[in-house]
């Protein structure tokens, strides 16, 4: 419980900072960058605080002059804080539209090419990926959890079809992500924030011309991320009937 506060009290006193100078010069000058890039290393400072450490694998494999489409799961809270300032260049995400609603938070998420999104809205999630690939087409990097929401015990959920829809339409390579261990440092529908180490595995990116169908790519794509899961946590799969071997009767002659 102390890290946890640590963490809050240094966002509590970055905030301040970020009302005085980053707000307004990003208001002023209509440029997202500064703020960004300091809301970015508070995130990050704040999990140091908390006891958390990070471990990536694969960042190697992206070009940061590249823009991608992250599809991660999601298990914890603190997986926003961890993940996205590990991404080369800036990633915009889908936020909740009721959060747009608050005067200088929504035209701060605007300038910021954030998507809001209403998850109880089929047509408001059409929306949402129009305006998804409009962010691609500006350059700037996604991130998306697919599974749309928490898991309790960190195995996959279903994933939503929308990112895929965007994939297919932007022709953006995608990029699988892996979180494992949030879930130990600070489970859903807990507050407090054990030290831990929380792995981010970056799978090799799939290119748009290896897509296949929006069906094929979202398997692909669920595959690799469970694949970078502890065993425990991976789900149960039934090997193809050409692979399993014919069960032979002994009294056979």
């Amino acid at each position: 419980m102390i890290r946890t506060i640590v963490m809050l009290a240094f966002w509590g006193l970055a905030l301040p900072l970020a009302a005085l100078i980053c707000f307004p010069w990003t208001f002023l000058t209509g440029d997202i960058r500064f703020l960004y890039r300091v809301a970015m290393g508070a995130a990050s400072m704040g999990a140091r605080l908390a006891g958390i450490r990070v471990q990536t694998i694969g960042l190697d494999r992206l070009d940061p002059k590249r823009t991608y489409v992250f599809m991660s799961n999601h298990v914890s809270n603190i997986d926003p804080p961890i993940m996205l300032p590990l991404i080369p260049r800036r990633t915009s995400v889908m936020a909740k539209k009721e959060l747009f609603e608050y005067p200088l938070l929504g035209k701060t998420m605007r300038i910021g090419s954030l998507v809001p999104v209403d998850r109880g809205n089929r047509d408001a999630g059409i929306s949402a990926v129009r305006a998804a690939a409009a962010v691609l087409r500006q350059g700037i990097n996604m991130t998306i959890y697919v599974e749309g929401h928490r898991s309790f015990d960190g195995k996959l959920l279903p994933f939503k079809k929308g990112p895929f829809y965007l994939a297919k339409e932007c022709g953006v390579p995608v990029v699988p992500v892996t979180i494992s261990g949030s879930h130990y440092v600070m489970p859903k529908g807990r507050f407090a924030i054990k030290p831990g180490t929380v792995t981010l595995i970056f799978h090799p990116p799939i290119e748009p011309e290896d897509f296949g169908s929006r069906e094929q790519l979202m398997e692909r794509v669920r595959r690799v991320i469970d694949s970078g899961l502890p065993e425990d946590m991976q789900e149960e799969r039934v090997p193809p009937a050409s692979s399993v071997s014919p069960v032979v009767n002994p009294l056979t002659p």
